[in-house]
């Protein structure tokens, strides 16, 4: 590891987190492939807690090239130089750094003190008093100052000790400053929004019993949440969270220490009680907010539009296309409500509409270019979806999180109740991904007075987090909705759009069997699934494609025909291994340059989200002690920058989960299918990986596991209680 000195002159970029981009001033270094940077000024990155233009730091790291930024020193760990010597420390204790102390005084000081000055006055500020001319009132403005600047170092080290993460320890104490210790004495659990849940509880216990009822309290809650993310519900039972207690964190509790432990967060106002339900207030009043949010949206009146069907009928001249009469009544619906909901399964024609909408839109109120830009948004959850709904209406698209400028670091959005963004048509696809909390932050972010229109398709798989939106907002029978029922066929022989229907609808035809122009069903065992999966990707690369073009869906990752297996098999299949091809390892997953890779988090700062699919263009080696690697993943022109740790956000993407392809669209898709599977293969979730291929679809396996996914209706009904608040605020208003 190397080590310069130096004092920054000047912030570039500096995060919640503590993330820091400066321009640093060389005064020293050991290193004598460094010595050329004394005096210069070069970048440096890396978490820093306070920065102060006036201190010395000592960084230790390396200098390193980064492929878009040039040389920089990126460092792991840091101090404060304190000062040595009698003029350092009158220097220091003259400066900005310290109130109350001139250079008249600060000679004093180190005159009756000695190089120990500053070690003396943070013992005991009395020892200040014996400096000539002192008063009481300069002495504590002394003692402050010199206590504040050493105390952020201090908090780190003590963080340390208790087993935080240099990381960790810097992102807490840029986060709360100087209440930091002051919060972790009181309650080391109020640090779950920026560390694990899991950390926090294993460094209580170091020092506390585990029935101890502040952990208790804050079990039950993560008990709860965690229950809404794995099985999406915004409220529970209390045989679910007893039953949630024991598993994650081992207490076991009777239901009258249960009812006890409740009573204590329903005073504390954490919980609420509605109906015999118990519900996170968090979730509770997000509900609240969505629905008292679209009661006042949908309170402004109808937009009346003169001569809107003699518009419609020359946009489909001009497009060359004939809307049926459910196409035609969603795009005159959408025009006219505040909100409205249009909901269609694969080749209804949900796209056209959206078009259609649009452009019925920019003419109705004469938008120039500019004005398209500032008064029409299009979005989506996930990054894929937003360039599907960019590709089809030739307009920009964003995600829902890049919309409300959301902060990663502090999970919250810059766009929200008090700075709204002004948008006159919003229209939102892939409604059906859209959770509780992203939807409630959506609302509050744009004006009531605007019109909104979800798309979605209400048979497709549920959110990853708590709720279920688009349901929930159709079955309240409150707002405008239309459903698209016709199917448009590529041509007589196309089938993908009426296997769809005929899974979604559990009446599965004999044609399931037959060879179309888009589909087949190749039968094998699970034996020989991956033999089968080889071949075809052999005939299909023969034939030109490639892996943009191809995707393989699968329910699950582990097992033999598991994605993680696939993915070995594909991956040497589009990508074998080249001495021309740079490689990196990743515990036991090896990546090299070309491949196709997943990302598995949103990552707002480089505009990529979760579900993005990607190619490794480079993987470089920095030649330094610690052969740092970078590796340029290409996101659709979005270059981005992974370093050897940042890995753990990417996955293979030959074979990616039925989950993950949620709001994408593939030229060609495989989908295995096996009893292997087990539970896995149950109707929506083939349903969503069906309606993912755009120009054909194989499914490969065993024909009785296709069956019994058509007919298995594992998925679980959700308990959520947005239907009834609509209701009941709907009807009082």
């Amino acid at each position: 590891m190397q080590t310069i000195e130096g004092k920054v002159r000047s912030i570039i970029f500096s995060s919640e987190s503590g993330f820091l981009v400066a321009i640093l001033k060389v005064l020293d270094t050991k290193e004598p492939e460094l010595e050329d940077l004394i005096h210069k000024t070069i970048t440096i990155t890396g978490l820093m807690a306070d920065v102060n233009t006036e201190d010395t730091y000592v960084l230790h790291g390396a200098y390193v090239k980064h492929e878009r930024y040039g040389m920089q020193f990126s460092f792991q760990t840091y101090e404060k130089k304190i000062p040595e010597g009698k003029d350092s420390i009158i220097e220091f204790l003259s400066s900005s750094l310290i109130k109350g102390c001139g250079l008249k005084t600060a000679t004093s000081i180190v005159n009756t003190l000695g190089e120990d000055a500053l070690k003396l006055i943070k013992e005991n500020k009395e020892n200040l008093m014996l400096v000539p001319g002192m008063t009481p009132k300069k002495a504590e403005a002394i003692y402050i100052s010199v206590l504040s600047y050493s105390k952020v170092d201090d908090t780190i080290i003590t963080l340390k000790n208790m087993g935080f993460t240099v990381s960790e320890a810097t992102k807490l104490v840029k986060h709360y400053q100087d209440k930091t210790l002051v919060f972790l004495e009181e309650n080391i659990y109020y640090f779950k929004e920026l560390i694990p849940f899991n950390k926090l509880d294993k460094i209580f216990l170091d020092t506390h019993d585990p029935y101890d009822e502040k952990r208790v309290l804050e079990c039950l809650k993560e008990s709860m949440e965690r229950i809404s993310n794995t099985a999406g519900d915004a409220y529970y039972s209390l045989e679910e969270i007893t039953d949630s207690l024991k598993k994650e964190f081992k207490i076991h509790l009777t239901p009258e220490e249960l009812e006890k432990y409740l009573k204590k967060l329903l005073e504390k106002e954490e919980i609420i009680y509605e109906s015999g339900h118990i519900y996170l207030t968090k979730y509770y009043e997000m509900e609240l907010d969505i629905a008292h949010i679209l009661n006042r949206m949908m309170s402004y009146p109808k937009k009346s539009i003169s001569h809107l069907k003699e518009k419609l009928e020359y946009l489909e001249d001009l497009l060359g296309v004939k809307y049926n009469k459910d196409q035609e009544t969603a795009i005159i619906t959408a025009l006219q409500n505040p909100v409205s909901i249009i909901s269609g399964g694969p080749g209804t024609g949900k796209t056209t509409i959206v078009n259609a909408i649009t452009k019925l839109f920019i003419e109705i109120y004469k938008l120039s270019p500019l004005d398209t830009l500032t008064q029409i948004a299009l979005l989506a959850p996930t990054g894929r979806a937003a360039k599907k709904l960019s590709t089809s209406t030739n307009l920009p698209a964003m995600t829902i999180h890049r919309y409300l400028k959301w902060n990663k670091d502090t999970n919250e959005f810059q766009i929200n109740e008090k700075n709204k963004n002004h948008h006159k048509l919003i229209i939102v696809d892939e409604t059906s991904m859209i959770d509780e909390y992203l939807f409630s932050s959506l609302l509050k972010g744009i004006p009531e007075s605007s019109q909104i229109v979800f798309v979605g398709d209400t048979f497709q798989l549920p959110s990853v987090g708590a709720g279920l939106i688009l349901n929930d907002l159709v079955e309240s029978h409150l707002f405008p909705y239309i459903s698209l029922e016709t199917i448009y066929r590529q041509s007589d022989n196309s089938y993908i759009p009426i296997l769809a229907k005929e899974i979604k609808e559990h009446n599965l035809s004999s044609n399931y069997l037959e060879k179309k122009d888009d589909y087949n069903f190749l039968a094998c065992d699970s034996k020989h699934l991956k033999e089968m999966l080889k071949k075809i990707i052999e005939r299909s690369i023969e034939k030109g494609l490639k892996a943009e073009e191809m995707q393989v869906l699968a329910p699950m990752y582990k097992g033999e025909n598991g994605i993680d297996n696939l993915n070995i098999l594909l991956q040497e299949l589009f990508n074998p291994k080249d001495d021309k091809k740079k490689e990196i390892v990743y515990f036991d997953t090896t990546y090299r340059e070309e491949d196709k890779v997943l990302q598995l988090v949103n990552n707002p700062d480089c505009n990529v989200f979760n579900g993005d699919i990607g190619y490794i263009k480079k993987i470089e080696e920095v030649q330094n002690p610690h052969k740092h690697t970078e590796v340029l993943i290409d996101f659709d022109g979005n270059k981005v920058v992974y370093k050897t740790e940042d890995l753990g956000s990417i996955k293979h993407a030959y074979a990616i989960t039925i989950h993950k392809s949620q709001g994408s669209e593939f030229p060609h898709v495989i989908l295995p299918m096996t009893k292997n599977y087990h539970k896995m293969l149950y109707n929506k979730l083939i349903y969503t990986g069906v309606s993912r291929a755009k120009k054909s679809l194989v499914l490969i396996g065993e024909k009785e596991a296709f069956l019994m996914s058509v007919n298995n209706d594992y998925a679980t009904n959700r308990k959520t209680g947005l239907k009834e608040k609509l209701e009941n605020i709907f009807i009082k208003s």
